[in-house]
């Protein structure tokens, strides 16, 4: 007997279908013969559930494209990791959809973080990348914020990073002590993206003697701003951006790097000092420790939370896929592009643990890092 469906919506599985035929054809009288067909969908079941739902992925995926939402204007590290995964994530994908990124830069990515949680389809064809101090913009009372960083469907990061605060060489805020002492200008994006939120951080915590600057659109942007004098500099610069897009402000010496901020001091930054080093009292150092776990997510990718568990599943395993890809790996040496994963599992206990934070320490975070 032909058990196979006439027809199947995108991504429905083959067997459930399959076996309502059977359980109607075959289990109409009661007794032993209810059993045995009972227990022979139950073993057919536990076989070939895996190879359905499979099956509906790639038949949902083939001849359609993924939409990869970039939170940043073209040309910034965001952007550019963006456009390097959708060059080879499609290729892991079963169906093989195309990719297509695009930019919607707003708020410091916040835009593109409320619109792959609230408007995006929740369908698979869609997923993201934002600021990495964006999954934790709820947590510091960040406004604008219309999303629940726990609640996303977290494909994984693509390198762990160290953000930096720079200023021109033709600043009079050369180092730490400067920072301290002399009045700067600093360029932001947005409430919750990185420039602002380690501006805010520097100033509300330790002190510095900085003005903020915001509402560009992109980390371009914001060193375009600095390389025609509108500004002193800004923070939140990723030391892997600074070393693939701007090598030249290295080789020219055409910066200072004030200070970074990670979980662990750069090898190649040895005399610049760590915030974490900073802290005087345990008030500031519970407060920095707060916003630097979202180093460990540096380039973050998320898909819309609820969608059906086997597309989710096809795309976590895609990007783990992609981050072992030959050609994917190439291209990042070649660009001087840091990849150091980070899976979906480890994000999701991360925020889990951030989130877990006590209200009193996260409120006094959030005044530090979202107010003048």
């Amino acid at each position: 007997m032909n058990t196979q469906p006439s027809a199947l919506r995108p991504g429905e599985p083959r067997l459930e279908r399959v076996s309502a035929g059977r359980r109607r054809g075959r289990c109409s009288r009661p007794g032993v013969s209810n059993l045995l067909a009972v227990a022979g969908f139950s073993l057919a079941l536990a076989h070939s559930t895996q190879p359905g739902r499979a099956a509906g992925v790639e038949a949902f995926y083939k001849g359609r494209s993924l939409s990869i939402i970039i939170g940043y204007s073209v040309g910034g590290g965001y952007d550019t990791y963006g456009r390097l995964l959708s060059r080879y994530i499609g290729d892991h994908i079963p169906g093989r959809p195309s990719v297509v990124p695009q930019n919607m830069p707003g708020a410091g990515s916040l835009k593109a973080a409320n619109y792959i949680y609230g408007v995006a389809p929740k369908d698979g064809t869609a997923i993201a990348t934002f600021g990495r101090t964006i999954p934790v913009a709820p947590l510091l009372a960040a406004a604008g914020v219309a999303f629940e960083a726990t609640k996303l469907t977290w494909l994984g990061s693509i390198s762990k990073d160290t953000s930096l605060c720079v200023t021109s060489a033709k600043s009079e805020v050369r180092n730490w002590d400067d920072f301290l002492t002399k009045p700067s200008t600093l360029g932001g994006e947005g409430a919750g993206a990185d420039p602002d939120v380690f501006a805010h951080l520097y100033k509300n915590v330790f002190g510095a003697k900085s003005r903020l600057v915001a509402g560009y659109p992109g980390t371009n942007d914001v060193s375009l701003a600095m390389e025609r004098g509108e500004i002193d500099g800004f923070c939140g610069l990723s030391w892997s951006t600074l070393k693939s897009r701007h090598p030249e402000w290295l080789n020219n010496k055409s910066i200072h790097i004030i200070v970074q901020a990670g979980l662990r001091k750069e090898p190649e930054l040895p005399g610049v000092p760590l915030a974490t080093e900073l802290a005087k009292t345990q008030e500031q150092l519970q407060i920095v420790r707060l916003v630097l776990v979202s180093q460990e997510m540096a380039r973050p990718f998320a898909a819309p939370p609820g969608l059906p568990a086997e597309r989710a599943t096809a795309l976590i395993s895609a990007f783990d896929a992609t981050m072992r890809d030959k050609g994917f790996l190439a291209e990042a040496k070649t660009q001087m592009l840091d990849v150091d994963p980070v899976g979906a599992k480890n994000i999701d206990a991360l925020l889990a643990e951030v989130y877990a934070t006590p209200k009193s320490v996260a409120d006094k975070a959030a005044k530090a890092t979202m107010s003048e």
